[in-house]
């Protein structure tokens, strides 16, 4: 009886003996709720959504390339052929034409060809007067390529030589810088390859565009019923 009242004395006193054993379960401190995959207001992150309840950025949608390049004067050898031959002949001895059809099918409004061949033709009297060549219209009719790249979301020169080169993408990753580099780059396009610039957007604007003039709208024709007889049958 002595053994046993000393040895529980021995328990009571031990105070490692008094630690009740803690389950594995209590051990274990909770994940914050990033780490669980659920974001910080208790939603499972959605689509375009990070862990940590961030907008992830979304990949650029990629660009077209146009469909004839800069030198195809006389386009391919399909049923756009005579088209492609029409744009090639007013480039050449008429660009100021070629401009306004280009920018009247550009904005689908009818009547606005006059309002960018008149200034266009003055610029090109001017700087063929002054300066022996077209050097002043350039300037005036670049932004239509710009237009018609955001319109189509086409690919710019300097994309298309990246793409050419094998690069994966482009040079610059900002896209105020690529966009700033792009319309530079369209800028000298028209500067240095008018007329090679205003047939490659001609012949782009005519495979994409109706004319704003041709309203091809579906003609219903009533036609009425023809006049029926009754005859009368023989006995």
């Amino acid at each position: 009886m002595a053994y046993e009242k000393l040895q529980s004395h021995e328990e009571d006193s031990n105070p490692l003996l008094n630690e009740k054993p803690k389950s594995a379960a209590a051990d274990a401190t909770p994940l914050p709720p990033q780490q669980l995959g659920w974001t910080a207001d208790g939603f499972p992150p959605g689509p375009g959504t990070s862990v940590m309840g961030q907008p992830m950025p979304m990949p650029m949608p990629s660009r077209s390339p146009w469909t004839t390049s800069l030198t195809s004067c006389l386009g391919h050898s399909d049923h756009f052929c005579s088209s492609d031959l029409e744009v090639c002949l007013l480039g050449s001895v008429t660009p100021c034409v070629l401009y306004g059809s280009n920018a009247e099918r550009l904005g689908l409004v009818p009547g606005t060809f006059a309002n960018h061949c008149l200034p266009y033709s003055g610029l090109y009297l001017i700087g063929n007067s002054c300066f022996g060549w077209n050097c002043l219209a350039p300037w005036f009719s670049y932004p239509s390529r710009t237009a018609i790249r955001h319109k189509f979301n086409l690919e710019g020169s300097c994309e298309a030589f990246s793409r050419s080169c094998g690069c994966p993408g482009s040079f610059l990753e900002d896209d105020a810088q690529r966009e700033q580099c792009e319309t530079a780059c369209d800028m000298a396009t028209h500067v240095f390859c008018h007329i090679c610039a205003l047939c490659q957007e001609g012949r782009e604007l005519r495979r994409r565009l109706p004319h704003p003039g041709f309203n091809a709208q579906p003609v219903l024709v009533m036609i009425p019923p023809t006049e029926q007889t009754m005859g009368r049958g023989g006995a």
